[in-house]
């Protein structure tokens, strides 16, 4: 196989990432079904994934060729290597840390592992941030009656400090969860006057797109935080920032999604606070 090859499943995502745009539509589309569903891609015969992709079985060959594969096999290789690696068991994982504390300096080795993979995250959404979005995120939040917070899984915990966040900022804040399983209900309240900020990455959590769906279908925008283009969460949302966040030994930082979330909560208060001085400066004047 060509050295210019994806030999592994991030390289494979950068590099479709990376053509997306000059890519035919058709070899797009089932470039957007593959980063979608990525199992299915695994384990799925050519027929199968063509008709759920919604192409012909000849394109999934011309997709391979386009990335430098000799055919769709080799390709489905790559997606299946991802699929061993990403069900290797906790046990397996802290083994493979345990090892490389041992080529290191013992358990310093794994403190030094993590945060190279932090910095590695941060220094790349540092220079990635697009600042245009970034304001525009910001004043879509800012002017909403309500923020809902969505996010399940992994990225629950982010969701979770930004509710936090805005709740210390005084800002109206609905973070979609329930034990009681309302969370129907919870975003039948939303109105076109609210917004939405919804996280997920890949594997994307169902029950987090579907509801970002439904919301996104009552008119509500959404400011999403994930990792693709191609991600389901992106189709729905108004504003959306693409986070690529490093891992050491299969465990991945949650770094600069933390800092976005961070950024964006704080930017908003503090546009909401001058929003509300100019309103007293003009109450004032008005008095005078």
């Amino acid at each position: 196989m060509d050295e210019r090859v994806p030999r592994d499943f991030e390289t494979l995502r950068t590099t479709i990432l990376e053509r997306r745009h000059s890519l035919p539509k058709r070899i797009a589309q089932i470039a957007a079904y593959a980063l979608d569903n990525p199992d299915d891609i695994a384990f799925g015969t050519a027929a199968s994934i063509a008709a759920s992709a919604g192409v012909q079985p000849s394109t999934l060959i011309r997709f391979a060729q386009q990335l430098g594969f000799d055919g769709f096999t080799s390709l489905q290789l790559v997606f299946r290597e991802r699929l061993r690696e990403r069900n290797s068991s906790y046990d397996e994982r802290l083994a493979a840390l345990r090892a490389k504390a041992e080529e290191g300096a013992g358990h310093r080795a794994i403190f030094d592992g993590f945060v190279a993979a932090a910095s590695t995250s941060l220094n790349d959404i540092s220079g990635r941030l697009n600042e245009d979005h970034f304001e525009d995120a910001i004043a879509l939040l800012a002017e909403a009656e309500t923020i809902y917070v969505l996010a399940k899984r992994r990225s629950y915990s982010v969701a979770s400090y930004i509710a936090y966040a805005l709740g210390k900022l005084k800002i109206r804040n609905q973070l979609i969860e329930s034990a009681a399983g309302l969370n129907a209900e919870m975003i039948s309240f939303a109105s076109p006057r609210d917004a939405v900020i919804a996280i997920s990455f890949s594997p994307y959590a169902p029950a987090a797109i579907e509801e970002a769906r439904v919301i996104s279908e009552q008119g509500v925008p959404i400011v999403a935080i994930t990792d693709s283009s191609f991600s389901p969460l992106a189709q729905f949302a108004k504003v959306w920032f693409e986070v690529a966040e490093a891992d050491f030994a299969g465990f991945r930082s949650l770094s600069a999604t933390m800092a976005l979330a961070m950024a964006l909560t704080v930017a908003v208060g503090e546009k909401r606070r001058d929003a509300g001085r100019k309103t007293q400066d003009l109450d004032s004047f008005s008095l005078v």
